[in-house]
C-alpha cells in the first residue's frame, strides 16, 4: 500500500467516511460495533478517519458531536498513527457576536474535547457561508490555528475552483472534499486540475455513488427511513437507477475480470486517474468497509483505464447533484439539473 498526501499530510490511499454511524443511511448501529468498525479499518492498514461536527441522528442541533465522540473512542489509544478530519459550520448571529477567528476556534475546541485530542489533522469549512463570514476570513484564521498547533491543515467541501483559489491564496489548502464518483464527473472541469497544480489534495465523497456502484443498492432498496439521505440522492431515483444500469454492466464485466467487487473498481478507477485522491467510502457495515479499503489492491493496466474511461465517457449519466452547495442550502437542491457548462 502506497500512501498519499493531502497537501503535506500524508495518508491510506483510501479513507474511511464515519458519518453512516451517525447519520444519513437509516438506523445507526450500536456505539460499540462502530466503535469496533474503526479499530478493524485501522488494523487493516487505514489511517484516514472523517467525520463532523454536524454528524448526529437526524442532524439535530442536540445531537452535534455524536460522531466525533465515537471517532474519539474508537482511535484514542493510536491517536498519533492516524489523520482525524472533522468540520464545522458557521452561522451568521454566531460570528457576529463572537467575531470569525473567536467563533472557528470555539467550534474547533469542542470539536478536539469531543475527539479526545489536542489536535486536528484536517479542519473543514463544511459549506461556505458568506453572509457569516467572507471566505477570506475563514481562510486568515485557520491559518492562525495552523500556527497555534491545533490543525496540521484545512479545507473546504462542495466548493467550486473559484472559491478554492481565494482561499488558497490567503491560507495554503490542504484538501478538498467535494462529491466524485463515475455518476459525479463535474469537478474534473476545473477544480481538479486546479488542486492537481497547487498541490491540494481531492477527497471524494459518496465515491460509490451512495452505494449504487457496489451494485448492491437497487429499485427495491427502501430509503424510508426519516434519517435516510438516499431519499434524495437524484441517482438513486428508480428511473434513474434503471437508465444508469449500463454503467453497473461495464463494471461488473471489469470486476469479474480482475476478480474484484464492482465498488473495487470504481474506487480503483480514480485512484489511477488522479495521484491527488484520497476517496472515503461511507458505509457503516463492517465487511463493506473493508471491502472497500481492499480497493487500494486493485490495480488497473494503463490499458484497462483508458477503456474503462472511454467506455464511461460514452455512457449517459441520469440524475445529477452537483459539486456546488452553500450553508443554508437543502437535500431538495440535490435535484436540480446538470448544468451544459459542468461548473
Amino acid at each position: 500500500m502506497k500512501t498519499r498526501k493531502l497537501g503535506t499530510i500524508e495518508v491510506s490511499p483510501i479513507g474511511m467516511g464515519c458519518m453512516g454511524f451517525s447519520h444519513g443511511y437509516g438506523d445507526i448501529p450500536d456505539e460499540a460495533y462502530s466503535i469496533e468498525a474503526i479499530r478493524k479499518a485501522h488494523d487493516f492498514g487505514c489511517t484516514f478517519f472523517d467525520t463532523a461536527e454536524a454528524y448526529g441522528p437526524n442532524l439535530l442541533p442536540e445531537h452535534r458531536g455524536h460522531n466525533e465522540r465515537i471517532v474519539g473512542k474508537a482511535v484514542r489509544d493510536f491517536r498519533k498513527e492516524v489523520v482525524i478530519a472533522t468540520k464545522l459550520h458557521l452561522d451568521t448571529e454566531e460570528t457576529r457576536r463572537e467575531g470569525v477567528a473567536a467563533c472557528i476556534r470555539r467550534h474547533l475546541e469542542q470539536s478536539l474535547e469531543r475527539l479526545q485530542t489536542d489536535w486536528a489533522d484536517l479542519y473543514y469549512l463544511h459549506r461556505v457561508n458568506q453572509a457569516a463570514a467572507p471566505l477570506e476570513e475563514v481562510a486568515a484564521a485557520m491559518g492562525g490555528l495552523i500556527d497555534a498547533g491545533l490543525i496540521r491543515g484545512w479545507g473546504l467541501s462542495q466548493v467550486p475552483v473559484d472559491c478554492i483559489r481565494r482561499a488558497h491564496e490567503v491560507t495554503p489548502i490542504s484538501a478538498v472534499q467535494n462529491i466524485y464518483s463515475m455518476l459525479e464527473r463535474s469537478i474534473e472541469a476545473d477544480v481538479m486540475p486546479y488542486c492537481l497544480e497547487h498541490g491540494i489534495g481531492m477527497v471524494p465523497f459518496s465515491p460509490i455513488a451512495s452505494g449504487f456502484l457496489s451494485g448492491k443498492v437497487t429499485e427495491q432498496t427502501d430509503f424510508s427511513h426519516s434519517d435516510d439521505v438516499r431519499k434524495f440522492v437524484p441517482q438513486l431515483k428508480p428511473e434513474n437507477m434503471a437508465a444508469n444500469r449500463p454503467i453497473l454492466d461495464l463494471l461488473a464485466g471489469y470486476a469479474e475480470k480482475k476478480g474484484a467487487s464492482m465498488a473495487q473498481i470504481s474506487l480503483a478507477w480514480m485512484l489511477h486517474k488522479y495521484s491527488n485522491v484520497v476517496p472515503i467510502p461511507g458505509s457503516k457495515n463492517q465487511e463493506r468497509i473493508i471491502e472497500n479499503l481492499g480497493a487500494w489492491n486493485v490495480a488497473l493496466s494503463d490499458e484497462e483505464f483508458a477503456a474503462l474511461e472511454c467506455a464511461l465517457d460514452a455512457l449517459p449519466v441520469h440524475g445529477y447533484r452537483g459539486h456546488v452547495e452553500i450553508n443554508g442550502s437543502t437535500m431538495a437542491d440535490w435535484n436540480r439539473e446538470k448544468p451544459t457548462n459542468k461548473a
